[in-house]
This record gives C-alpha cells, sequence and structure tokens, in this order.
C-alpha cells in the first residue's frame, strides 16, 4: 500500500511498487521493503514540489535515484547525510548537535538509541 497522499493507479504508486518489488527481490524483509519504497516515494514527491511539508534535507539533498548510484563501488562509509543524523539527533534531543561534525553525530545518535 502506497503511503498516506498516494492516490492509487498514479505515477508514484507505480514507482512505490516498482521500488518495493526490486527490494524483495534484493532479499529485504516486506516491511523494509514497504519503508524503504515510502522513503524514496515521499522525498521525490518534496523535491517535485508534490507535498505540503518537507524536510530541508528532503528538498536539497540529492535525489534518491541519483545517490544510489553515486555510493554505490565506492569505498566510502555508505549511511546517513550530515543532515539526516543531524534532524534524527534533533529528533532524539541531543545537546551541542549544531558543533558537532557527522562522525560526532552519528556516534551520539548511536549513543542516545541504545
Amino acid at each position: 500500500m502506497p503511503p498516506a497522499g498516494v492516490k492509487k493507479g498514479t505515477k508514484r504508486a507505480r514507482q512505490y511498487e516498482h521500488i518495493k518489488d526490486s527490494q524483495l527481490e534484493q532479499g529485504r524483509s516486506e516491511d523494509k521493503a514497504e519503508e524503504i519504497a515510502a522513503r524514496t516515494v515521499n522525498k521525490e514527491k518534496a523535491q517535485a514540489g508534490e507535498s505540503r511539508t518537507a524536510s530541508k534535507s528532503s528538498t536539497q539533498d540529492m535525489s534518491p535515484s541519483r545517490r544510489g548510484g553515486r555510493r554505490s563501488g565506492t569505498n566510502r562509509e555508505k549511511g546517513r547525510t550530515r543532515d539526516q543524523l543531524y534532524n534524527e539527533a534533533k529528533q532524539l534531543g541531543v545537546d551541542g548537535r549544531s558543533k558537532m561534525n557527522k562522525e560526532q553525530l552519528r556516534r551520539a545518535v548511536d549513543r542516545k538509541k541504545k
């Protein structure tokens, strides 16, 4: 079932199903495949100006389809961006987050989640 705000039979609904099927073929669980598909479709909607509200990291970051190709085949860490880590730290109430670099944010978020 596509995320809220996506009507059945639309481009975004077809995109959601395609991404979900692809994730299932890669061996992901049903829940994880649905989560990835919903997040991708929601981000695409935000970047296209189709959503009512959108986070700064959704609208200013590169598109999910481009990111997949850019991050594969490299030796660098494949994970959340600094902005994504910052937003997560903000939700978790991490103090001093504005002065932290990406690695410090990652460690603080991981510690807070435990």
